[in-house]
Protein backbone atom coordinates (compact mmCIF):
# COMPACT_ATOMS: atom_id res chain seq x y z
CA UNK A 1 0.00 0.00 0.00
CA UNK A 2 1.22 3.56 -0.70
CA UNK A 3 2.56 5.63 2.06
CA UNK A 4 -0.28 7.81 3.79
CA UNK A 5 1.74 10.91 3.07
CA UNK A 6 5.11 12.75 3.20
CA UNK A 7 5.86 13.37 6.79
CA UNK A 8 4.07 9.83 7.90
CA UNK A 9 8.09 8.13 8.29
CA UNK A 10 8.80 10.50 11.31
CA UNK A 11 5.21 9.91 12.24
CA UNK A 12 4.49 8.16 15.58
CA UNK A 13 0.76 6.01 16.27
CA UNK A 14 -0.96 4.75 19.43
CA UNK A 15 -3.38 2.04 18.99
CA UNK A 16 -5.68 1.16 21.90
CA UNK A 17 -8.22 -1.17 21.45
CA UNK A 18 -9.05 -3.95 23.98
CA UNK A 19 -9.66 -6.30 21.34
CA UNK A 20 -6.51 -8.24 20.28
CA UNK A 21 -7.80 -9.06 16.97
CA UNK A 22 -8.74 -5.79 15.90
CA UNK A 23 -5.63 -4.16 17.65
CA UNK A 24 -3.12 -6.22 15.94
CA UNK A 25 -5.39 -5.26 12.62
CA UNK A 26 -4.73 -1.38 13.22
CA UNK A 27 -0.69 -2.35 14.21
CA UNK A 28 -0.42 -4.16 10.67
CA UNK A 29 -2.24 -1.38 8.64
CA UNK A 30 -0.73 1.73 10.28
CA UNK A 31 2.28 0.15 9.37
CA UNK A 32 1.65 -0.95 6.26
CA UNK A 33 0.66 3.03 5.79
CA UNK A 34 4.70 4.15 6.89
CA UNK A 35 4.26 5.17 10.04
CA UNK A 36 7.95 5.72 12.07
CA UNK A 37 6.53 4.23 15.04
CA UNK A 38 3.27 1.97 16.15
CA UNK A 39 2.55 1.55 19.45
CA UNK A 40 -0.54 -0.53 21.83
CA UNK A 41 -2.17 -0.88 24.73
CA UNK A 42 -5.50 -2.58 25.32
CA UNK A 43 -6.09 -0.47 28.58
CA UNK A 44 -7.40 3.00 28.93
CA UNK A 45 -5.04 3.54 32.12
CA UNK A 46 -2.42 2.62 30.45
CA UNK A 47 -2.83 4.73 27.27
CA UNK A 48 -3.64 7.49 29.97
CA UNK A 49 0.05 7.38 30.99
CA UNK A 50 1.31 6.64 27.96
CA UNK A 51 -0.30 10.21 26.07
CA UNK A 52 0.77 11.97 29.19
CA UNK A 53 4.29 11.06 28.72
CA UNK A 54 4.65 11.36 25.13
CA UNK A 55 3.44 13.36 22.21
CA UNK A 56 1.45 11.04 19.46
CA UNK A 57 1.09 11.82 15.90
CA UNK A 58 -2.41 10.01 15.48
CA UNK A 59 -3.92 8.04 18.25
CA UNK A 60 -6.63 5.36 16.89
CA UNK A 61 -8.70 4.79 20.27
CA UNK A 62 -11.97 2.31 20.14
CA UNK A 63 -14.74 3.72 21.78
CA UNK A 64 -15.95 0.62 24.31
CA UNK A 65 -13.67 -1.64 26.76
CA UNK A 66 -14.60 -4.84 28.64
CA UNK A 67 -14.53 -4.92 32.07
CA UNK A 68 -14.50 -0.62 32.78
CA UNK A 69 -17.52 1.87 33.39
CA UNK A 70 -14.76 3.79 31.14
CA UNK A 71 -15.20 4.44 27.32
CA UNK A 72 -12.31 5.90 24.80
CA UNK A 73 -14.99 8.90 24.67
CA UNK A 74 -13.84 9.20 28.66
CA UNK A 75 -10.59 9.44 27.78
CA UNK A 76 -10.71 11.84 24.76
CA UNK A 77 -12.77 14.63 26.42
CA UNK A 78 -10.26 14.22 29.51
CA UNK A 79 -7.55 14.84 27.54
CA UNK A 80 -8.80 17.73 25.33
CA UNK A 81 -9.95 19.66 28.53
CA UNK A 82 -6.96 19.05 30.26
CA UNK A 83 -4.77 20.08 26.83
CA UNK A 84 -2.85 17.16 27.49
CA UNK A 85 -3.76 16.45 23.71
CA UNK A 86 -2.15 18.17 21.57
CA UNK A 87 -4.56 19.90 18.48
CA UNK A 88 -1.72 18.60 15.85
CA UNK A 89 -2.71 14.97 17.30
CA UNK A 90 -5.18 13.09 14.54
CA UNK A 91 -7.81 11.19 17.17
CA UNK A 92 -9.97 8.69 15.20
CA UNK A 93 -12.32 6.87 17.52
CA UNK A 94 -13.49 3.64 16.02
CA UNK A 95 -16.42 1.71 16.90
CA UNK A 96 -19.24 -1.31 16.83
CA UNK A 97 -21.89 0.86 18.07
CA UNK A 98 -22.90 3.08 15.79
CA UNK A 99 -25.69 4.50 17.58
CA UNK A 100 -26.35 8.84 17.14
CA UNK A 101 -25.62 9.12 20.86
CA UNK A 102 -22.37 8.01 20.60
CA UNK A 103 -21.22 10.25 17.24
CA UNK A 104 -22.46 13.28 18.15
CA UNK A 105 -20.87 13.00 21.41
CA UNK A 106 -17.34 12.24 19.70
CA UNK A 107 -17.96 14.93 16.94
CA UNK A 108 -18.36 17.17 20.01
CA UNK A 109 -15.09 16.52 21.30
CA UNK A 110 -13.06 17.68 18.45
CA UNK A 111 -13.00 14.07 17.09
CA UNK A 112 -10.68 14.02 13.77
CA UNK A 113 -13.01 11.09 12.44
CA UNK A 114 -15.45 8.33 13.20
CA UNK A 115 -14.99 4.85 11.96
CA UNK A 116 -18.00 2.41 12.36
CA UNK A 117 -16.73 -1.51 12.30
CA UNK A 118 -16.03 -3.25 10.55
CA UNK A 119 -14.41 -1.23 8.26
CA UNK A 120 -11.56 -1.81 5.33
CA UNK A 121 -8.27 -0.55 5.87
CA UNK A 122 -8.87 1.63 2.57
CA UNK A 123 -11.39 3.61 4.75
CA UNK A 124 -8.73 3.92 7.67
CA UNK A 125 -6.43 5.31 5.12
CA UNK A 126 -8.78 7.94 3.50
CA UNK A 127 -9.64 9.18 6.86
CA UNK A 128 -6.56 9.08 8.07
CA UNK A 129 -5.26 11.14 5.25
CA UNK A 130 -7.56 13.58 5.24
CA UNK A 131 -7.55 14.44 8.97
CA UNK A 132 -3.52 14.85 8.22
CA UNK A 133 -4.13 16.84 5.55
CA UNK A 134 -6.16 19.56 7.01
CA UNK A 135 -3.86 18.98 10.20
CA UNK A 136 -1.22 20.61 7.80
CA UNK A 137 -3.18 23.36 6.55
CA UNK A 138 -3.99 24.27 9.27
CA UNK A 139 -0.31 24.41 10.84
CA UNK A 140 0.42 28.11 11.59
CA UNK A 141 -2.32 28.08 13.84
CA UNK A 142 -1.05 24.86 16.04
CA UNK A 143 2.41 26.08 16.34
CA UNK A 144 1.53 29.51 17.45
CA UNK A 145 -0.61 27.55 20.08
CA UNK A 146 2.51 25.17 21.14
CA UNK A 147 4.86 28.12 21.60
CA UNK A 148 1.94 30.06 23.80
CA UNK A 149 1.43 32.30 21.04
CA UNK A 150 -2.30 32.85 21.85
CA UNK A 151 -2.86 36.30 20.47
CA UNK A 152 -1.15 35.22 16.66
CA UNK A 153 -3.03 32.03 17.04
CA UNK A 154 -6.34 33.51 17.37
CA UNK A 155 -5.40 36.21 14.75
CA UNK A 156 -4.84 33.13 12.50
CA UNK A 157 -8.02 31.65 12.68
CA UNK A 158 -9.98 35.22 12.86
CA UNK A 159 -8.25 35.97 9.18
CA UNK A 160 -9.24 32.15 8.17
CA UNK A 161 -12.74 32.68 9.20
CA UNK A 162 -13.38 36.02 7.63
CA UNK A 163 -11.78 34.80 4.32
CA UNK A 164 -13.85 31.75 4.53
CA UNK A 165 -10.68 29.70 3.72
CA UNK A 166 -10.25 25.87 3.75
CA UNK A 167 -11.67 24.54 7.24
CA UNK A 168 -13.02 28.36 8.14
CA UNK A 169 -15.44 26.25 10.38
CA UNK A 170 -12.67 24.19 12.48
CA UNK A 171 -11.02 27.14 12.70
CA UNK A 172 -13.27 29.04 14.09
CA UNK A 173 -13.67 26.56 16.75
CA UNK A 174 -10.53 26.73 18.17
CA UNK A 175 -10.33 30.35 17.51
CA UNK A 176 -12.71 31.06 19.60
CA UNK A 177 -11.25 28.88 22.20
CA UNK A 178 -8.62 30.71 22.33
CA UNK A 179 -10.11 34.15 22.35
CA UNK A 180 -12.13 32.84 25.19
CA UNK A 181 -8.55 31.73 27.05
CA UNK A 182 -6.80 35.65 26.47
CA UNK A 183 -10.68 37.28 27.56
CA UNK A 184 -11.35 38.87 24.03
CA UNK A 185 -14.97 37.49 24.99
CA UNK A 186 -16.81 39.81 22.36
CA UNK A 187 -14.88 38.06 19.69
CA UNK A 188 -15.52 34.66 20.76
CA UNK A 189 -19.35 34.91 20.93
CA UNK A 190 -19.22 35.76 17.75
CA UNK A 191 -17.03 32.78 16.50
CA UNK A 192 -19.39 30.47 18.40
CA UNK A 193 -22.62 32.40 17.23
CA UNK A 194 -21.30 32.15 13.76
CA UNK A 195 -20.76 28.38 14.26
CA UNK A 196 -24.35 27.68 15.49
CA UNK A 197 -25.82 29.55 12.64
CA UNK A 198 -23.54 27.33 10.20
CA UNK A 199 -23.63 24.30 12.27
CA UNK A 200 -25.69 24.11 15.32
CA UNK A 201 -23.62 22.16 17.50
CA UNK A 202 -23.85 21.41 21.23
CA UNK A 203 -20.20 22.81 22.15
CA UNK A 204 -20.91 26.24 20.29
CA UNK A 205 -23.75 26.87 22.78
CA UNK A 206 -21.45 25.75 25.41
CA UNK A 207 -18.85 28.46 24.18
CA UNK A 208 -21.92 31.26 24.50
CA UNK A 209 -22.40 30.10 28.24
CA UNK A 210 -18.77 30.23 28.94
CA UNK A 211 -18.59 33.32 27.45
CA UNK A 212 -21.85 34.64 29.24
CA UNK A 213 -20.16 33.50 32.45
CA UNK A 214 -16.93 34.86 31.59
CA UNK A 215 -18.41 38.68 31.41
CA UNK A 216 -20.77 37.93 34.67
CA UNK A 217 -23.75 37.15 33.36
CA UNK A 218 -24.15 34.10 35.80
CA UNK A 219 -28.10 34.20 35.34
CA UNK A 220 -27.92 34.89 31.49
CA UNK A 221 -25.18 31.65 31.31
CA UNK A 222 -27.92 29.84 32.99
CA UNK A 223 -30.56 29.75 31.73
CA UNK A 224 -28.47 29.27 28.13
CA UNK A 225 -26.99 26.16 29.69
CA UNK A 226 -30.85 25.43 30.97
CA UNK A 227 -31.95 25.47 27.31
CA UNK A 228 -28.63 23.43 25.93
CA UNK A 229 -29.16 20.40 28.82
CA UNK A 230 -32.92 20.47 27.99
CA UNK A 231 -32.58 19.81 24.28
CA UNK A 232 -29.22 17.31 24.47
CA UNK A 233 -29.27 16.18 28.03
CA UNK A 234 -26.39 13.40 27.43
CA UNK A 235 -23.65 16.30 26.50
CA UNK A 236 -21.46 16.01 29.42
CA UNK A 237 -19.40 19.28 28.78
CA UNK A 238 -22.61 21.09 29.90
CA UNK A 239 -23.07 19.92 33.08
CA UNK A 240 -19.61 21.16 34.02
CA UNK A 241 -20.07 24.58 32.80
CA UNK A 242 -23.34 24.61 34.66
CA UNK A 243 -21.88 23.39 37.95
CA UNK A 244 -19.70 25.65 37.85
CA UNK A 245 -22.47 28.54 37.46
CA UNK A 246 -24.18 26.72 40.39
CA UNK A 247 -20.79 27.17 42.44
CA UNK A 248 -20.77 30.90 41.95
CA UNK A 249 -23.97 31.47 43.03
CA UNK A 250 -22.89 29.61 46.04
CA UNK A 251 -25.66 26.48 45.29
CA UNK A 252 -23.53 23.54 46.40
CA UNK A 253 -26.43 21.38 46.80
CA UNK A 254 -27.48 22.16 43.13
CA UNK A 255 -23.85 21.98 41.70
CA UNK A 256 -23.32 18.66 43.38
CA UNK A 257 -26.28 17.03 41.73
CA UNK A 258 -25.02 18.52 38.51
CA UNK A 259 -21.60 16.52 38.63
CA UNK A 260 -23.48 13.84 39.67
CA UNK A 261 -25.12 13.76 36.52
CA UNK A 262 -21.88 14.41 34.53
CA UNK A 263 -20.31 11.45 36.42
CA UNK A 264 -23.23 9.04 36.01
CA UNK A 265 -22.85 10.18 31.84
CA UNK A 266 -19.36 9.72 31.97
CA UNK A 267 -18.30 7.36 35.14
CA UNK A 268 -14.73 6.87 33.57
CA UNK A 269 -13.83 10.41 33.98
CA UNK A 270 -11.49 11.14 36.97
CA UNK A 271 -11.80 14.89 36.96
CA UNK A 272 -15.72 14.05 37.85
CA UNK A 273 -14.89 12.02 40.31
CA UNK A 274 -13.41 14.41 41.83
CA UNK A 275 -15.99 16.79 41.23
CA UNK A 276 -18.62 14.80 43.30
CA UNK A 277 -16.22 13.50 45.86
CA UNK A 278 -14.98 17.28 46.61
CA UNK A 279 -18.35 18.42 46.73
CA UNK A 280 -20.20 15.41 48.54
CA UNK A 281 -17.74 16.29 51.18
CA UNK A 282 -18.44 20.16 51.59
CA UNK A 283 -22.40 19.18 51.85
CA UNK A 284 -21.89 16.57 54.46
CA UNK A 285 -22.22 13.13 52.58
CA UNK A 286 -19.44 11.43 53.95
CA UNK A 287 -20.40 7.92 52.29
CA UNK A 288 -21.02 9.49 48.88
CA UNK A 289 -17.22 11.88 49.42
CA UNK A 290 -15.53 8.34 50.37
CA UNK A 291 -17.00 6.41 47.72
CA UNK A 292 -16.09 8.97 44.83
CA UNK A 293 -12.63 9.62 46.45
CA UNK A 294 -11.50 6.23 46.85
CA UNK A 295 -12.65 5.93 43.19
CA UNK A 296 -10.53 9.15 41.91
CA UNK A 297 -7.62 7.90 43.68
CA UNK A 298 -7.85 3.67 42.47
CA UNK A 299 -8.40 5.12 39.20
CA UNK A 300 -6.07 8.29 38.89
CA UNK A 301 -2.73 7.28 40.89
CA UNK A 302 -0.62 7.26 38.14
CA UNK A 303 -2.58 10.40 36.51
CA UNK A 304 -1.58 13.96 36.40
CA UNK A 305 -4.94 14.52 36.34
CA UNK A 306 -5.68 13.52 40.00
CA UNK A 307 -5.31 16.38 42.62
CA UNK A 308 -3.85 15.77 46.17
CA UNK A 309 -7.03 17.72 47.61
CA UNK A 310 -8.70 14.47 47.14
CA UNK A 311 -6.69 12.63 49.76
CA UNK A 312 -6.65 15.23 52.25
CA UNK A 313 -10.36 14.88 52.09
CA UNK A 314 -10.12 11.22 52.40
CA UNK A 315 -7.78 12.09 55.34
CA UNK A 316 -10.65 13.93 57.42
CA UNK A 317 -12.50 10.94 56.26
CA UNK A 318 -11.29 8.27 57.79
CA UNK A 319 -10.08 10.49 61.00
CA UNK A 320 -14.46 10.92 61.24
CA UNK A 321 -14.80 6.83 60.99
CA UNK A 322 -11.97 6.58 63.82
CA UNK A 323 -9.66 4.33 61.28
CA UNK A 324 -6.13 4.40 62.25
CA UNK A 325 -5.07 2.17 59.33
CA UNK A 326 -7.20 4.31 56.38
CA UNK A 327 -6.11 7.39 57.93
CA UNK A 328 -2.15 6.16 58.00
CA UNK A 329 -2.67 5.23 54.35
CA UNK A 330 -3.73 9.11 53.41
CA UNK A 331 -1.54 10.45 55.33
CA UNK A 332 1.46 8.22 53.31
CA UNK A 333 0.20 9.93 50.32
CA UNK A 334 0.00 13.16 51.65
CA UNK A 335 3.92 12.85 52.49
CA UNK A 336 4.98 11.08 49.15
CA UNK A 337 3.57 14.03 47.22
CA UNK A 338 4.95 15.95 49.65
CA UNK A 339 8.45 14.82 49.59
CA UNK A 340 8.39 14.37 46.16
CA UNK A 341 7.36 17.97 45.13
CA UNK A 342 9.45 19.33 48.53
CA UNK A 343 9.17 23.23 46.70
CA UNK A 344 5.17 22.66 47.13
CA UNK A 345 3.80 24.70 50.33
CA UNK A 346 0.61 23.46 49.69
CA UNK A 347 1.39 20.11 49.34
CA UNK A 348 3.54 20.87 52.43
CA UNK A 349 0.51 22.02 54.63
CA UNK A 350 -1.54 19.50 53.89
CA UNK A 351 0.86 16.73 54.97
CA UNK A 352 1.07 18.56 58.24
CA UNK A 353 -2.40 18.71 58.83
CA UNK A 354 -2.86 14.74 58.22
CA UNK A 355 -0.14 14.29 60.58
CA UNK A 356 -2.46 16.31 62.94
CA UNK A 357 -4.67 13.89 62.48
CA UNK A 358 -3.16 11.06 62.93
CA UNK A 359 -1.64 12.57 66.17
CA UNK A 360 -5.03 13.01 67.67
CA UNK A 361 -6.34 9.65 66.52
CA UNK A 362 -3.39 7.99 68.85
CA UNK A 363 -4.70 9.87 71.76
CA UNK A 364 -1.66 12.71 71.61
CA UNK A 365 -4.57 15.26 72.17
CA UNK A 366 -2.19 17.93 73.68
CA UNK A 367 0.96 17.88 70.97
CA UNK A 368 -1.56 17.58 68.26
CA UNK A 369 -3.79 20.59 69.04
CA UNK A 370 -0.80 22.66 69.63
CA UNK A 371 0.50 21.88 66.15
CA UNK A 372 -2.96 22.79 65.05
CA UNK A 373 -2.19 26.63 67.05
CA UNK A 374 1.06 26.48 66.00
CA UNK A 375 -0.04 26.61 61.66
CA UNK A 376 -2.50 29.19 62.50
CA UNK A 377 0.58 31.70 62.16
CA UNK A 378 0.44 30.68 58.24
CA UNK A 379 -2.81 32.77 57.71
CA UNK A 380 -1.34 35.73 57.43
CA UNK A 381 0.87 34.42 54.30
CA UNK A 382 0.63 35.53 51.20
CA UNK A 383 0.38 31.96 49.96
CA UNK A 384 -1.97 30.71 52.15
CA UNK A 385 -5.15 30.49 49.75
CA UNK A 386 -8.55 29.82 50.41
CA UNK A 387 -7.89 25.91 49.94
CA UNK A 388 -5.74 26.53 53.04
CA UNK A 389 -8.50 27.99 54.77
CA UNK A 390 -11.11 25.73 54.18
CA UNK A 391 -8.65 22.49 54.87
CA UNK A 392 -7.91 24.78 58.82
CA UNK A 393 -11.50 25.24 59.29
CA UNK A 394 -12.11 21.70 58.28
CA UNK A 395 -9.53 20.26 61.02
CA UNK A 396 -10.76 22.93 63.06
CA UNK A 397 -14.25 22.28 63.38
CA UNK A 398 -12.76 18.13 64.55
CA UNK A 399 -11.14 20.18 67.17
CA UNK A 400 -14.27 20.35 69.29
CA UNK A 401 -14.21 17.02 71.00
CA UNK A 402 -10.46 17.95 72.02
CA UNK A 403 -10.59 20.75 74.11
CA UNK A 404 -10.80 23.77 72.13
CA UNK A 405 -13.15 25.89 73.94
CA UNK A 406 -15.49 28.35 71.92
CA UNK A 407 -14.09 31.47 72.00
CA UNK A 408 -10.68 30.27 70.29
CA UNK A 409 -12.43 28.19 68.01
CA UNK A 410 -14.76 31.38 67.23
CA UNK A 411 -11.29 34.14 66.62
CA UNK A 412 -9.43 31.25 63.94
CA UNK A 413 -12.87 30.99 61.84
CA UNK A 414 -13.41 34.86 62.25
CA UNK A 415 -9.99 35.69 61.53
CA UNK A 416 -10.23 33.14 58.05
CA UNK A 417 -14.10 34.46 57.11
CA UNK A 418 -12.47 37.75 56.99
CA UNK A 419 -10.09 37.10 54.70
CA UNK A 420 -11.86 34.77 52.26
CA UNK A 421 -15.65 35.14 52.70
CA UNK A 422 -15.40 37.50 48.87
CA UNK A 423 -19.18 36.58 48.06
CA UNK A 424 -22.04 34.60 49.06
CA UNK A 425 -20.46 31.93 47.43
CA UNK A 426 -17.20 32.13 48.89
CA UNK A 427 -18.95 32.31 52.10
CA UNK A 428 -21.17 29.21 51.59
CA UNK A 429 -17.95 27.19 50.83
CA UNK A 430 -16.32 28.32 54.24
CA UNK A 431 -20.22 27.39 56.16
CA UNK A 432 -19.50 24.11 54.36
CA UNK A 433 -16.02 23.55 55.83
CA UNK A 434 -16.90 23.88 59.02
CA UNK A 435 -19.34 20.74 58.54
CA UNK A 436 -22.12 23.28 58.42
CA UNK A 437 -22.16 24.06 62.56
CA UNK A 438 -25.17 25.97 63.22
CA UNK A 439 -23.13 28.27 65.37
CA UNK A 440 -19.64 28.63 63.05
CA UNK A 441 -21.51 28.68 60.21
CA UNK A 442 -23.32 32.09 61.58
CA UNK A 443 -19.93 33.95 63.05
CA UNK A 444 -19.15 33.09 59.27
CA UNK A 445 -21.58 35.15 57.51
CA UNK A 446 -21.49 37.66 60.19
CA UNK A 447 -18.38 38.30 59.29
CA UNK A 448 -19.39 38.47 55.26
CA UNK A 449 -21.75 40.89 56.48
CA UNK A 450 -19.28 42.74 58.65
CA UNK A 451 -17.05 43.00 55.34
CA UNK A 452 -20.05 44.42 53.20
CA UNK A 453 -20.74 46.46 55.70
CA UNK A 454 -16.99 48.09 55.63
CA UNK A 455 -17.05 48.50 51.73
CA UNK A 456 -20.76 50.06 51.56
CA UNK A 457 -19.00 52.33 54.62
CA UNK A 458 -16.43 53.38 52.39
CA UNK A 459 -18.07 53.76 48.94
CA UNK A 460 -20.29 56.22 50.78
CA UNK A 461 -17.08 58.38 50.80
CA UNK A 462 -17.48 58.51 46.95
CA UNK A 463 -21.03 58.84 46.70
CA UNK A 464 -20.35 62.07 48.42
CA UNK A 465 -17.59 63.38 46.29
CA UNK A 466 -14.76 62.26 48.49
CA UNK A 467 -13.31 59.45 46.05
CA UNK A 468 -9.54 59.65 47.95
CA UNK A 469 -11.55 58.91 51.44
CA UNK A 470 -13.07 55.84 49.98
CA UNK A 471 -9.89 54.68 48.53
CA UNK A 472 -7.91 55.24 51.69
CA UNK A 473 -10.74 53.30 53.78
CA UNK A 474 -10.68 50.63 51.32
CA UNK A 475 -6.87 50.12 51.87
CA UNK A 476 -6.99 50.44 54.91
CA UNK A 477 -9.42 47.78 55.58
CA UNK A 478 -8.15 45.50 53.10
CA UNK A 479 -4.73 45.73 55.23
CA UNK A 480 -6.27 44.83 58.41
CA UNK A 481 -8.61 41.91 56.90
CA UNK A 482 -6.43 40.78 53.51
CA UNK A 483 -9.74 40.30 51.74
CA UNK A 484 -9.81 40.71 48.48
CA UNK A 485 -12.95 42.34 48.04
CA UNK A 486 -11.90 45.18 49.21
CA UNK A 487 -9.10 45.45 47.82
CA UNK A 488 -9.89 45.49 44.37
CA UNK A 489 -12.61 47.71 45.09
CA UNK A 490 -9.82 50.33 46.16
CA UNK A 491 -7.93 49.85 43.05
CA UNK A 492 -11.33 50.12 41.39
CA UNK A 493 -12.37 53.51 42.59
CA UNK A 494 -8.60 54.69 42.52
CA UNK A 495 -8.89 54.05 38.68
CA UNK A 496 -12.29 55.17 38.43
CA UNK A 497 -11.67 58.29 40.02
CA UNK A 498 -7.67 59.09 39.14
CA UNK A 499 -8.26 62.48 37.40
CA UNK A 500 -10.12 63.81 40.52
CA UNK A 501 -7.54 61.97 43.42
CA UNK A 502 -4.82 64.06 44.41
CA UNK A 503 -1.76 61.29 44.66
CA UNK A 504 -4.10 58.79 42.52
CA UNK A 505 -0.79 56.93 41.39
CA UNK A 506 0.30 56.15 44.85
CA UNK A 507 -2.91 55.44 46.38
CA UNK A 508 -3.38 52.66 43.03
CA UNK A 509 -0.02 51.38 43.62
CA UNK A 510 -0.58 50.73 47.26
CA UNK A 511 -3.93 48.52 46.18
CA UNK A 512 -1.64 46.81 43.69
CA UNK A 513 1.03 45.68 46.62
CA UNK A 514 -1.80 44.61 48.73
CA UNK A 515 -3.82 42.46 45.36
CA UNK A 516 -0.61 41.16 44.86
CA UNK A 517 -0.32 39.87 48.62
CA UNK A 518 -3.57 38.70 48.96
CA UNK A 519 -5.60 38.35 45.95
CA UNK A 520 -3.75 35.23 45.14
CA UNK A 521 -4.16 32.93 41.60
CA UNK A 522 -6.89 30.32 41.53
CA UNK A 523 -5.90 27.37 43.23
CA UNK A 524 -7.07 23.34 41.42
CA UNK A 525 -8.64 21.88 43.44
CA UNK A 526 -9.94 18.44 42.33
CA UNK A 527 -10.97 19.41 38.98
CA UNK A 528 -12.66 22.58 41.00
CA UNK A 529 -10.82 26.01 41.25
CA UNK A 530 -10.80 28.12 43.87
CA UNK A 531 -9.88 31.63 43.68
CA UNK A 532 -9.33 34.20 46.24
CA UNK A 533 -10.31 36.86 43.83
CA UNK A 534 -13.39 38.88 44.88
CA UNK A 535 -15.35 36.85 42.22
CA UNK A 536 -15.06 34.16 44.20
CA UNK A 537 -16.76 30.98 44.28
CA UNK A 538 -15.81 27.66 42.33
CA UNK A 539 -15.23 27.36 39.09
CA UNK A 540 -14.15 24.45 36.86
CA UNK A 541 -10.49 23.89 35.74
CA UNK A 542 -10.40 24.07 31.59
Amino acid sequence: MEQLDRDVATAHALVIDGNPASRSTLLQNLREFGFASVKATGRLMDAREMLEQRRFDVVICDYHFENTTESGQDLLEELRREQMLPYSTVFVMVTGDATYQNVAEAAEAALDSFLIKPFSGNALFERLRESRQRKRELKDIFQAMDAKQMELAAQLCLNRFHARDLYWLYAARIGAEVLLSIKRHDEAKMLFDAVIAAKAVPWARLGVARVQLANGEVSMARRTLESLISDTPQYADSYDVMGKVQMEQGHIEEALATYRTAATITPGCILRLQHCGTLSFYAGDAPTAMQMLDRTWAMGKKSRLFDVLSMMLLAFLRFDDQDPKGLAQACEVLCHFAGTYSQSVRLRRMADLGQVLTTLLEGKTAPGVLRARELLDQIERPDFDMEAGTNTLSLWARLDAYGVDAPEYSTVVRKIAKRFAVSRASTEVLVAAVRRNEEAGAWIRETYAEIMQLAESAMQHAVRGQPKAAVERLLLNGRETGNAKLIEMAGLVAQRHRERIDGAEELISAAGTLAHRYCMPSTHIAGVRRSNRSAGGLVLRR
